[in-house]
């Protein structure tokens, strides 16, 4: 999984022993180096899907880590484009590689369920950052996006379809997920990373909640899966322009 300039055991497990924030501190020099960045095809066809639904002004990329979605906002806004998380470490990264084409790029260390901004974005994006909020906080996380939108405003994600129940695929994420889980039951403070917890049904629900109209998106550029169904959707949640 990981490469000869990726993280070694060492370092992952310091960070699997670290809070969420200090654990990306300590990773993010080498964090585009592992699995955990978005790969560019799922960020390439994101952008593609943008450009059909545009234009766009000012754009914010929610959990941004070192950079990957605000260099799909900088394709699709041309405005202003925003980039948030908690880690210092993985701004300062983020920061450094953020080259010089589109709009240049602000950076702001704060948490996504308390975001400080106004409503002041068209575009919100956030890739692969679920996984950090329990079912409790979607919620509070979503009504937080829906403040910082402007009327008519969209808050995008893609989400890779779950692996099918008995899969190798799917009994890695269960192994995974339960590793956490007895991690964070005998180790403080806590380190909040799952895999299993983000389902269609219930993200849905909880944007409809938030006051969000809910549109599922196939990205076609990434395949189908046995059964016809598309790979990766693209959530479309829109902030109603009343």
């Amino acid at each position: 999984m990981f490469g000869p300039e990726g993280p070694g055991l060492r370092e992952l497990a310091v960070q699997a022993l670290s809070s969420v924030e200090h654990g990306y501190d300590l990773l993010a020099p080498k964090f585009d180096r592992t699995p955990f960045r978005t790969p560019e095809a799922v960020l390439d066809a994101t952008a593609s899907a943008l450009r059909r639904m545009g234009p766009f002004d000012a754009g914010l990329d929610l959990c941004c880590g070192t950079g990957a979605g605000t260099g799909v906002l900088r394709r699709v806004c041309a405005g202003s484009v925003t980039g948030v998380d908690f880690s210092a470490g993985m701004l300062a990264v983020a920061r450094e590689r953020a080259g010089s084409a589109g709009p240049p790029v602000t950076w702001v260390r704060a948490d996504a369920r308390a975001l400080p901004f106004r409503p002041v974005f068209d575009l919100v994006v956030s890739f692969g950052a679920f996984g950090h909020f329990l079912p409790r906080e979607l919620p509070g996380l979503f009504a937080q996006v829906h403040s910082v939108l402007r009327p008519g405003g969209r808050f995008v994600f893609p989400v890779v379809a779950p692996p099918r129940p008995g899969s190798l695929g799917y009994a890695a994420l269960l192994g995974f997920d339960a590793v956490m889980r007895v991690r964070n039951a005998v180790w403080r403070p806590p380190f909040v990373m799952y895999y299993r917890t983000f389902r269609f049904g219930e993200v849905r629900r909880e944007l409809a909640r938030a006051g969000f109209e809910v549109e599922f998106h196939a990205l076609p550029e990434l395949g189908r899966r046995r059964d016809g169904s598309p790979r990766v959707r693209l959530i479309v949640a829109r902030r109603p322009e009343a």
